[in-house]
């Protein structure tokens, strides 16, 4: 290690550091997540479908008509439930950001301080190691030679670690990749380079959603069909119909008001936002709301073996000569100084170090130069006067022989297997220009094993996506063969090991072949696993990659969702979109229903208010071609949503559903709303053709001919909500029942009857309404079976 001349490694005192609090030289930023409380209230009340609603209703209520502006009581309802459902998220994510945030190490006084972010000052010296997010700005004072080395990739692009030294400068957003340091803390809070990365980590966005994007595309078509319509309308029922000004108000209002999909939009921000707080009640932090939309659509899972399969705890099993026999106790004792004499330990070097220190006497530290490990050369050590210890990869450091034989008959029992031993001379290590120059000798190999415990849900964790039809590949740095067998205790695949360092000198053709055909790899770098993520895209599959190390960084990236541990390095959670909290690879499963659940919700929600936007445009056009009076007014197209379309819509937005996503979302919906709202709108204006007693008749007769038509178009619109609401269980029949009880009462009750102003009174035409709407439920349902088939004939 070297550092600056008369560098204070005490740090700062309590005092200055008070001082430094009261003068605002904190790291505190403004880490919200995501939108602020007005912005949150801004975005759900000043939408698109409020402003026309809003106008709407102001028209109407010049009318007089109180009753038929009930349609206004929406803008209310989407912009609370809206606001209360985000909100809720913006408090989940908050919570879950302080348990998954990275807490820095500082010296202060002489000692070593685990602190949050927000408690970092300016001065303050802080202590990095392999896997550390550096969080604010600063100037290395300590650092090991040419083995301290930081990736800037969130800021340069750049994926190739850089060697740093004393005096370097250090920016918040990379992480260290290797080695140990001390630096200043210069520029803190909104004055480092990248202090947001935290902030934009949480944040509540529904950008790059395949769901909002089909539903923006479809409100877009509305909005332009909004205007003629409403223009139409009224000069057909001023000019052709006769009728006065009110009422081709209110009819304008109760032709337009229907063609606006007013609960889809919140529908699916209630959908998303429900879905970040169930999966906060699993401990799980989405980094990115779009990330339960692209988990449901995951068909390839690739994760590590170590924390995923098996436990991140490991125990020393043995240490054992080249051939196979127990290791003397000088050996064993060296193997304790060395991992002794490591401050940048892993989980690895932590069992054996409590193996070591079990025994009579603690291990004292080599007198030395620390090296530390690396993904590369896959060692680490000590050097020391005119030698070194090392320990790594078996196949490494092993050339073929005895030791390696042996190794290799460990390693198929699924023993963590390491190579150590003695080097004479000076260990070579890469640094800035020079690069690896092969692999260090030992003397007298020994080797080390270590047991694996297998996590007692790794089974059903795989068998789950087994059933899924989700693939898994299995990605790690150990030997194939140690990996293989330690997965097979998990699952009832048929394993293919390849080890791929065999991956290199292949075509790009022939490694995605590989990549394909085998689902264990060992032995592999890091730079190795973006490309396989690359070579799976390649294939169409969309990935998911779990990794807790600092070496699973650039694979997390580039998948199409990225899942770390949150015990995991603090540079894994910042790029990854989602964070599990319990460090439980069998959450993911829960994670994915979740998502699964959101996308084929939305997708029911959106065929019923489709379907009630093209009947309503079916009729608005044809009556006014026809220049008659239209049949409903402002609250009978607001009673016809109540049971048909917005308590079903909710119920079933929340409801459980684990399909699997398909593409094409905006082209099936509409191979169900369209056919289903061109009948019901065609039966409904047939009907009215019938039935219209023309533009003089009595108000009573006109508004008992709507009120039949009306019942008509309900009993459509239900058996629309029942091919919706399929498969039927039993909570959804009672819906169903609960939806026509509904309507049954609105018919029947003086009182209700009145406020919502039906004339079922003439029960001939209301016996016509029911056989009409039951004569349409029979075609929408052979309609929606051809439909249905037309893919798969196709």
């Amino acid at each position: 290690m070297t550092q600056t001349t008369g560098a204070a490694l005490n740090g700062l005192s309590a005092a200055e550091v008070s001082r430094r609090v009261a003068e605002g030289r904190t790291n505190t930023v403004g880490r919200s997540t995501g939108r602020s409380v007005w912005q949150i209230i801004r975005a759900n009340v000043f939408t698109r479908v409020n402003a026309i609603l809003g106008v709407l209703c102001a028209i109407v209520l010049s009318t007089g008509s109180w009753i038929n502006a009930a349609f206004g009581l929406l803008i209310i309802a989407n912009s609370a439930v809206g606001v209360i459902q985000e909100l809720r998220a913006k408090r989940t994510l908050a919570n879950l950001r302080i348990v998954g945030e990275t807490r820095p190490t500082v010296l202060r006084d002489g000692e070593k301080l685990t602190v949050h972010q927000s408690e970092i000052v300016a001065d303050d010296l802080i202590v990095l190691r392999s896997g550390d997010e550096i969080v604010v700005d600063g100037t290395l004072v300590v650092s090991a030679d040419s083995g301290f080395t930081v990736d800037e990739s969130q800021l340069t692009g750049e994926a190739d670690a850089v060697h740093k030294h004393v005096g370097d400068e250090v920016l918040s957003g990379s992480f260290v990749t290797g080695g140990t340091a001390v630096f200043r803390a210069e520029k803190v809070g909104q004055d480092a380079y990248a202090a947001r990365l935290a902030a934009e980590a949480s944040e509540f966005s529904l950008t790059d959603s395949v769901l909002m994007s089909g539903i923006n595309s479809i409100l877009r078509v509305i909005t332009w069909l909004l205007i003629p319509t409403g223009v139409l309308t009224v000069w057909t029922q001023l000019v052709r119909s006769g009728t006065g000004l009110r009422e081709s108000i209110l009819s304008m209002a109760a032709a337009i008001v229907p063609m606006v999909p007013e609960g889809l939009v919140l529908m699916t921000s209630i959908a998303f936002a429900a879905g970040v707080v169930r999966l906060g009640q699993y401990k799980a932090l989405v980094n990115e709301l779009v990330a339960i939309e692209g988990l449901a659509r995951v068909n390839t899972v690739c994760t590590d073996k170590t924390g995923t399969l098996t436990t991140n705890r490991m125990e020393l099993e043995g240490v054992y000569t080249a051939t196979g026999e127990t290791a003397p106790d000088g050996l064993r004792e060296a193997l304790g100084r060395l991992v002794a004499s490591q401050e940048d330990r892993n989980t690895t070097a932590e069992a054996i170090l409590a193996a070591a220190e079990a025994g009579a006497d603690a291990p004292v530290p080599f007198e030395g130069t620390e090296i530390p490990f690396n993904s590369t050369w896959k060692y680490s050590g000590v050097q020391c006067a005119g030698h070194a210890w090392i320990l790594g990869a078996p196949d490494v450091l092993l050339a073929d022989g005895p030791a390696a034989d042996t190794a290799k008959r460990f390693g198929d029992r699924g023993l963590r297997v390491l190579a150590f031993g003695r080097v004479d001379g000076t260990v070579q290590r890469p640094d800035d220009t020079s690069g690896m120059t092969g692999a260090p000798s030992l003397v007298e190999p020994t080797l080390v094993t270590l047991g694996q415990q297998l996590r007692p849900d790794a089974r059903e964790t795989l068998d789950f996506f087994d059933t899924q039809d989700v693939d898994l590949k299995i990605i790690s740095g150990d030997n194939p063969d140690s990996v293989a067998a330690v997965a097979r205790g998990a699952t009832d695949r048929d394993l293919v090991a390849v080890d791929a360092r065999t991956l290199d000198d292949l075509s790009e053709a022939d490694f995605d072949v590989e990549v394909g055909r085998a689902n264990v790899f060992g032995r592999v770098r890091p730079e190795q696993k973006q490309q396989m993520v690359e070579s799976l895209h390649r294939a169409g599959r969309t990935v998911a990659m779990t990794g807790d190390g600092v070496n699973d960084v650039l694979a997390l990236k580039k998948a199409d969702i990225g899942v770390a541990m949150g015990a995991g390095a603090p540079a894994t959670r910042s790029v990854a979109q989602l964070v599990l909290l319990t460090n439980r690879f069998s959450a993911l499963p829960r994670v994915v229903g979740e998502g699964r659940r959101v996308i084929g919700n939305i997708e029911r929600v959106a065929n019923l208010f489709l379907t009630k936007t093209v009947y309503s445009v079916v009729l608005a056009l044809v009556v006014a071609v026809l220049g008659m009076s239209f049949p409903f007014q402002p609250i009978h197209v607001t009673v016809t949503g109540w049971f048909t379309i917005g308590i079903p819509a909710f119920i079933l937005a929340l409801a459980p559903n684990n399909e699997r996503p398909r593409d094409g979302f905006l082209r099936r919906v509409l191979m169900l709303a369209v056919p289903s709202g061109v009948l019901v709108g065609g039966f409904a204006v047939a009907m009215w053709i019938v039935v219209y007693p023309g533009g003089d008749a009595p108000e009573i007769e006109r508004a008992q001919a709507g009120t039949a038509v009306l019942l008509a178009l309900i009993v459509m619109g239900l058996w629309v909500l029942g091919i919706v609401a399929r498969p039927l269980v039993w909570w959804k029949v009672l819906l169903l029942a609960g939806c026509v009880t509904g309507y049954v009462l609105l018919f029947t009750v003086p009182f209700l009857r009145d406020l919502v102003l039906l004339e079922p009174g003439d029960t001939r035409l209301m016996a016509l309404g029911l056989g009409v709407g039951a004569a349409g439920a029979v075609v929408i349902e052979l309609a929606h079976q051809v439909v249905r088939r037309w893919p798969s004939r196709k």
